[in-house]
């Protein structure tokens, strides 16, 4: 029997997206070791040189004009805008789709993100393609550029997702509520004691993760230096991602901080990080929340990115698992509630534990192995 060919395509390097489909091939190779996985970065691949323009671009943006993201957002209007523009893209990277699908030969293609879904999907009805696309989203509601009719399979996180893309037209057996996909090793036990240990924690005291993505966003410093005004006893882990500046103030600071803090600047060590944590204040990237969720943290959000993490706060303060933050002095305002309020925080728990979905990379592989053998 010939081995399953699995085409994984994303965008961006140390992304969310990449992030989410090396989760999915870790699965799928737990599962059937003897499948070829092949996972791409379709941007790079396609328009190696617009890549890097968009990125730093969109970096910008949303550092210093996050309100124009905001207004570009899934804005109806944009969408109208671009659909030549998209169309013209996809024509114009077919040529290279050809040569990577003739040579790769996939039995099944999964996207974690909607540039590539869009651009098989629109391939697959000029082309006549007839190889199963999934597409999998990996924040809390999907914008108007994942809706393709030759799409086979949709990965959500919640109903609410799935009643966007019923509304879009987008028939109901179609989507699955598997979740985003996240590292396997979410779903194993780890030795939460050992850990706190090696990394100097106290296990009498409360343990409060701060992160802000792997580009260490947002008001990390200004909220460090807010949590020490409190004078509830505490211990920091700080994730400062590719954030220098930030992890070097985090290291000289936290010599005069009141309390223990353990600093980080990119790490691959979040799973373990976050086991020996009590609760998580973070921007709600969709993949640093679905981890959170996976590890029981309630979750307090601060700095949102306008659009798809406004939509994510959106989600998980309905469900009560998460709460908004104003500010630092907000967010630590809260930190200290919650950690004075057993049951406030065990109720939270309750919430995350219902929504969260530790096993959406396996459900998501299974999927794709079933799709590859059909």
């Amino acid at each position: 029997m010939a081995k399953k060919r699995v085409l994984l395509l994303y965008i961006s390097v140390n992304s969310g997206h990449q992030k989410a489909a090396l989760a999915i091939e870790k699965a799928l190779r737990l599962l059937t070791p003897e499948a070829e996985v092949l996972a791409v970065n379709s941007f790079n691949y396609t328009n190696p040189l617009v890549e890097k323009v968009i990125n730093r671009t969109y970096l910008g943006v949303i550092k210093n004009k996050p309100e124009v993201w905001e207004y570009l957002y899934d804005n109806p209007k944009v969408f109208r805008n671009l659909e030549r523009l998209r169309d013209f893209i996809h024509k114009f990277n077919s040529g290279k789709l050809k040569i990577l699908l003739d040579e790769f030969k996939p039995d099944v293609i999964a996207c974690t993100q909607a540039f590539p879904c869009g651009m098989i999907a629109d391939y697959k009805t000029s082309f006549g393609l007839d190889v199963p696309l999934i597409g999998v989203l990996t924040d809390c509601y999907p914008h108007s550029y994942w809706f393709f009719d030759s799409v086979d399979h949709y990965i959500v996180n919640s109903e609410v997702a799935t009643k966007r893309l019923v509304e879009h037209g987008i028939p109901r057996e179609k989507i699955k509520d598997y979740g985003i996909p996240i590292d396997p090793k979410f779903t194993e036990k780890v030795d939460g004691e050992g850990i706190g240990k090696k990394i100097g924690l106290d296990p009498g005291l409360p343990t409060v993760l701060i992160m802000g993505g792997n580009q260490g966003l947002g008001p990390l410093a200004e909220l460090v230096n807010e949590l020490n005004r409190i004078s509830r006893p505490l211990q920091l882990i700080v994730v400062a991602g590719s954030n220098k500046r930030l992890f070097d103030w985090l290291e000289r600071r936290k010599r005069s901080l009141r309390f223990k803090a353990v600093v980080y600047g990119y790490t691959t060590e979040v799973c373990e990080l976050m086991s020996v944590s009590t609760l998580i204040v973070t921007k709600p990237g969709g993949l640093t929340i679905s981890e959170a969720l996976s590890k029981d943290l309630p979750i307090i959000i601060l700095n949102p990115i306008p659009g798809q993490e406004a939509k994510n706060t959106e989600y998980l303060t309905s469900e009560g698992a998460a709460v908004k933050a104003d500010s630092a002095a907000d967010a630590a305002l809260l930190t200290d509630m919650l950690l004075g309020n057993n049951s406030k925080l065990e109720h939270m728990r309750g919430n995350v534990r219902r929504i969260a979905k530790p096993q959406s990379s396996t459900d998501i592989a299974r999927l794709i192995l079933e799709c590859a053998n059909s």
